[in-house]
């Protein structure tokens, strides 16, 4: 990979061919060896760290004129903290492979005529100059070291760039879900785009679960495009297809799960349940539950009201600690009865994907990618006046 990106880019390419240390890591160019003055006039060495924003697998553009410095605040020959590098103390999380770089700050400063800098290596040299000018005229030393750094660390889950990782400097949050193995327990209109916001997140492994064919009116309550030719064809495959070339870690296996697929789940780190019967569901709890995986499970129940359509919305949470007692309570529909014969399944597309969307950002909680100020275990919401109603974690006890 090293040497792809430095073959299709010429400023790169020029960058080690002077003699920057240049290395990678998730989608940024790291640039070591760095001489500078801290406050005393001694040298010290830094690193300059930069966003990689890739066109192709192959070709890389800049974001913008700023870059990040692993190391404290650079100073000049007068003693005095170098001016005009704008920008401030900053933390960016970089790879274990890159432990030894440790981000401080970000600095700014824009080329005065041309606003941004021509390529990367422009900018490097731009900076460099800044920077280091003082401890190069002092202690005759140069930041042309020659240095070998040639890992690439780069996603094995994604077959393309998770360039919005790396743009959006949360690359330690990520990290939260390499472990995972996620199972999608039903791929129908909720479970679909409960899949699809899986499949950009970087868990280790996502296995789907369904056994029903896809027909037009799922195409009217799942993410994507329909091709005809999808028609017919069981839903694990349609969606394997559609996601196969983006990420790897994806399987698909052609059943219904039930209280005897223990074999099936063995692995499994996490659990998304999302079916519409009872007597379906049942089962699927008993061998989460009985196997400690973790898990959430969906539902909606939407009517025609005076005209307009209302419902309910529902994402219930079960702990491995605490899943039968969350079962006992009776949340979700654990049998069929004799109304569901004529009761009409009213799903919309926005619903299902806002119901993924309470699934899945709970699941984020869980792992610590996004904040959580009360742990709740059930939400509710009511479609005609947005209204949540929550069951709070100390409410389980």
């Amino acid at each position: 990979m090293f040497q792809k990106l430095v073959s299709h880019n010429d400023d790169l390419r020029r960058l080690i061919e002077k003699g920057y240390a240049v290395g990678f890591d998730s989608n940024y160019l790291v640039v070591r060896d760095i001489p500078y003055l801290d406050s005393d006039c001694k040298m010290q060495m830094g690193a300059i760290v930069t966003k990689l924003v890739f066109v192709d697998q192959e070709q890389v553009m800049q974001e913008d004129h700023q870059v990040f410095f692993a190391g404290s605040v650079p100073y000049g020959l007068d003693r005095k903290p170098i001016p005009n590098l704008g920008g401030g103390p900053t933390i960016l999380a970089l790879s274990e492979a890159s432990k030894d770089v440790v981000v401080q700050r970000s600095f700014s400063n824009k080329p005065k005529i041309t606003g941004k800098f021509k390529d990367f290596f422009d900018k490097i040299e731009s900076y460099v100059g800044i920077i280091s000018g003082p401890a190069m005229e002092l202690y005759q030393v140069t930041p042309y070291t020659f240095h070998a750094v040639k890992e690439v660390i780069s996603s094995t889950i994604f077959k393309f760039h998770d360039t919005m990782t790396s743009r959006a400097e949360i690359t330690d949050l990520s990290a939260k879900f390499n472990e995972d193995v996620v199972a999608v327990i039903g791929v129908g209109g909720t479970g679909a785009y409960v899949l699809d916001f899986l499949v950009k997140t970087p868990v280790r492994e996502i296995r789907i679960f369904d056994l029903d064919p896809f027909y037009v009116h799922n195409a009217f309550r799942s993410p994507g495009k329909l091709e005809q030719t999808e028609l017919g064809k069981p839903k694990a495959d349609v969606y394997f297809s559609r996601y196969e070339n983006f990420r790897n870690g994806l399987s698909v296996t052609r059943k219904f799960i039930d209280s005897s697929s223990s074999d099936d789940l063995q692995g499994v780190t996490f659990a998304f349940v999302c079916v519409d019967k009872g007597s379906s569901r049942s089962g699927i709890f008993d061998v989460l539950i009985s196997n400690g995986i973790p898990f959430i499970d969906v539902g909606m129940g939407l009517k025609r009201n005076n005209g307009s359509i209302n419902g309910m919305l529902r994402m219930t949470y079960y702990s491995s600690e605490n899943g039968a007692k969350i079962r006992d309570k009776g949340l979700a529909e654990l049998s069929d009865s004799e109304a569901d014969l004529y009761r009409t399944n009213i799903q919309i597309a926005e619903l299902n994907a806002l119901n993924a969307c309470f699934a899945v950002i709970k699941f984020k909680q869980l792992r610590g990618f996004y904040c959580e100020e009360l742990s709740h275990y059930h939400l509710l919401f009511e479609v005609k006046d947005f209204g949540f109603v929550s069951k709070k974690d100390s409410d389980c006890d």
